[in-house]
């Protein structure tokens, strides 16, 4: 096993298994975390098997982290919850609010407790982004339109996600629900005032957030730079908001990162910019130029930050989670949800 601080690197993995160009690109000291995808998943006896040696191979244990929100964004599910999606809680909310809060704190408990009893540390959830409508990703990932919608459901769901062994992430700071465009896809440019965009940054600063995800979108107003890129908007978020958690990229790899270059620029140009870990995703190829490229300056502060996430409890037991009266409770709520 080795001891060594985690690095500013989030990357992937092919397979369902570990292989061993996997294991040394894990133990490299510029890693500090894996993200896992539907590809890395057969069953949850695989998916613990593989987050035990994964575990294993460092201490600090390396950050095992999940897209899994619920409705299109769920990465496990043969064995899981479906989970709906964020926007389902936002109508129940129109008509029942009580209800719909404590739905939400039901849905981030399962996904929690769930993705925990395998041994995944962290999910990139609550989406914090408003529901403008157009958007091409956002879209029913968002919980409502209105910010003081949105900060209290997600409040709810963090509070569950807490209760689960989990912390929460919101994304994708500043805002990405106003912009049309997919940033895996193109280059969104959202051209409003920081003035117009404060009912955006509205749950960044009421909700006290573990972690934020920052978007692949520039903001005119602030400079030419997507937010990932932007120590405008770092130092915004830091400074004016007020955050003290953990600063993530979105993944480098997607098009709306392209703004600074090559992987190489990507992952420099965001480290610089002060965000604290770098994802990079879907290109082993760009992840091995890294690994031996690269050559920051690391800020040992920045991986204190993300050794907060990790969980401070084992993971939950699957077979005492299978009889867990809340547990249990919840799951119903949540199939009442989804059908």
């Amino acid at each position: 096993m080795i001891y060594q601080a985690l690095g500013p690197l989030m990357i992937d993995i092919a397979g369902t298994q570990l292989t061993e160009v996997d294991r040394d690109r894990l133990c490299h000291p510029l890693v500090g975390g894996i993200i896992l995808f539907s590809r890395n998943y057969t069953n949850p006896e695989q998916l613990a098997a593989l987050t035990r040696e994964i575990h294993a191979l460092r201490r600090p244990a390396l950050l095992i982290a999940v897209d899994h929100e619920g409705g299109r964004v769920q990465r496990f599910r043969d064995g899981f919850t479906r989970l709906p999606p964020m926007a389902v809680l936002g109508r129940l909310w129109d008509e029942r609010p009580e209800a719909a809060l404590e739905a939400a704190r039901q849905v981030g408990f399962v996904l929690a407790a769930e993705l925990r009893s395998r041994g995944v540390d962290y999910s990139f959830t609550p989406v914090l982004d408003l529901d403008y409508g157009p958007s091409r990703v956002i879209g029913d990932r968002a919980f409502h339109r209105q910010p003081e919608a949105v900060v209290a459901l997600a409040n709810a769901l963090s509070a569950g996600l807490r209760d689960g062994g989990m912390a929460s992430c919101g994304k994708h700071f500043p805002g990405h629900g106003h912009v049309i465009p997919d940033s895996h896809v193109e280059l969104p440019v959202d051209g409003r005032s920081l003035e117009a965009m404060q009912e955006d940054l509205l749950p960044y600063r009421q909700l006290a957030l573990d972690a934020v995800m920052a978007a692949h979108v520039i903001y005119e107003c602030m400079d030419c730079n997507t937010a990932v890129f932007s120590n405008k908007w770092i130092d915004y978020l830091r400074n004016n908001i007020k955050f003290n958690g953990v600063v993530f990229t979105d993944d480098l790899s997607m098009a709306g990162a392209g703004v600074v270059g090559d992987m190489l620029s990507r992952v420099d140009t965001a480290y610089r910019a002060g965000c604290d870990m770098l994802l990079v995703c879907n290109s082993p190829a760009a992840v091995g130029e890294v690994l031996a490229s690269w050559h920051p300056e690391v800020d040992p502060l920045r991986g204190k930050r993300v050794e907060a996430l990790l969980p401070g409890l084992p993971a939950k037991d699957w077979a005492a989670l299978q009889v867990d009266s809340r547990y249990q409770a919840a799951r119903e709520n949540i199939a009442r949800l989804t059908a």
